[in-house]
């Protein structure tokens, strides 16, 4: 896979195999603990989910992330930096997952990603041994829901299928963005994420559960505390229309 990055598009291969450089040598030839990983990977599940009826939520899913195309999954909008990135030969290996851990925004410039990055190697090492034991993606046994729905809180649940019904106004939902984009960037920020072009069913769910508290961020819960059922699906709208 390294080969096959030098011989294509040398500006992206060197910033690749730069940041492959700086890295410990132990991060890389050691095997990871995929038990710890496990427990590492909550920072990271705010966005993503792996196992058994993993779906995209803020980030797509991690299901068989080793050895895909960066930025390949057809049905999730990925930043237009990182689907670059793929088609320009970055697949994910246990090296360049490391790299891109460690410093997400230096690996793939422009990327949406609002993660710092994790500076202890053995740390990533056991979130790459972690992810690496999803090869594949397991759908949910029939007749469940998938995880990060919301249907595990049942008013949260409801409240997110009744806004969904609703015919969201776009413009509407323009005019109402003027205030989030002030924090929400198109590229994202530390901490911050990208939400054009996020689902309409994940940006509804997660206003919903702001308003209702269900989720930990002090400036969103007292935000979507303001917010109507016609503003959520308003917004909800517009942002999933955008690029």
């Amino acid at each position: 896979m390294l080969n096959k990055l030098t011989t294509r598009h040398g500006r992206f291969a060197a910033t690749i195999l730069a940041g492959l450089a700086s890295l410990p040598a132990s991060a890389l030839a050691e095997g990871g603990d995929a038990a710890v990983g496990e427990a590492l990977f909550a920072r990271c599940g705010t966005c993503h989910e792996v196992g058994e009826g993993a779906r995209h939520r803020l980030g797509p899913h991690l299901d068989g992330l080793l050895g895909r195309e960066a930025g390949s999954l057809d049905d999730f909008r990925y930043s237009p930096a990182l689907k670059a990135a793929g088609g320009e030969g970055l697949a994910w290996s246990a090296e360049t997952l490391d790299a891109f851990l460690a410093d997400p925004r230096g690996v793939v410039p422009g990327n949406r990603m609002a993660f710092p990055g994790i500076k202890d190697a053995g740390d990533r090492a056991d979130l790459v041994a972690y992810l690496a034991s999803f090869a594949t993606a397991v759908p949910a046994p029939e007749g469940t829901t998938p995880a990060g729905s919301g249907d595990g809180d049942p008013q949260a649940g409801a409240a997110a299928q009744a806004i969904l019904a609703l015919a969201g106004d776009p413009a509407y939902g323009a005019y109402l963005a003027g205030e989030c984009v002030t924090c929400h960037r198109p590229s994202g920020g530390p901490g911050i994420p990208a939400i054009a072009g996020l689902p309409a069913d994940y940006l509804v769910l997660a206003l919903v559960e702001y308003r209702l508290a269900l989720r930990d961020n002090e400036v969103m819960v007292t935000t979507a505390a303001r917010l109507g059922d016609a503003d959520i699906a308003a917004l909800a709208a517009h942002f999933s229309a955008l690029e």
